[in-house]
């Protein structure tokens, strides 16, 4: 009956956005502080790892979704033993939405006032102290909105996932 396809469609589409978003929550928000901490004049400072890292997302991210869903044809089989069905979009929904949300949340992250950085390091703070209790709580609010645009741009590719798959 038309009503089970709907509803089983819709529980396809819950399955690969909720497992895509939730991976790329928590592996976007590391990358993202990475990106931030890593670049110069940031409180780890490593620029050969941000220009890396700065160059994967840059190159994820300027990949249309339907050229990657077909590159990584050969990484989804391997990961999740098919390339079609529900598993195999979660594998290239996840590639793509983790960079678009890093980038979003490394502009947010990039946004907090650096004299409250550097009141923090005044004051003694560690490094990793200054990470969890300034830079995330201030940029707490344009990460939950990048976050908000990562869900409705996957609702989007997972449309095209289905149709293809």
């Amino acid at each position: 009956m038309w009503i089970d396809r709907l509803m089983q469609g819709l529980l396809d589409t819950l399955l690969m956005v909720g497992v895509s978003s939730l991976v790329a929550l928590l592996v976007g928000v590391p990358m993202a502080v990475l990106l931030v901490t890593s670049d110069k004049g940031g409180i780890f400072q490593a620029p050969a790892l941000n220009r890396v890292l700065g160059a994967i997302v840059n190159l994820f991210r300027s990949i249309p979704f339907l050229i990657l869903m077909v590159a990584l044809i050969p990484f989804t089989r391997l990961v999740v033993g098919t390339t079609y069905g529900v598993w195999a979009a979660v594998v290239p929904l996840t590639i793509a939405a983790t960079p678009f949300f890093a980038r979003i949340a490394e502009v947010s992250l990039r946004e907090v006032d650096h004299g409250l950085i550097e009141a923090a390091q005044a004051m003694g703070c560690r490094r990793w102290h200054i990470v969890w209790h300034v830079l995330l709580p201030e940029a707490l609010p344009g990460i939950v909105g990048g976050f908000t645009i990562t869900l409705v741009t996957l609702i989007n590719s997972s449309a095209m996932a289905g149709a293809i798959g």
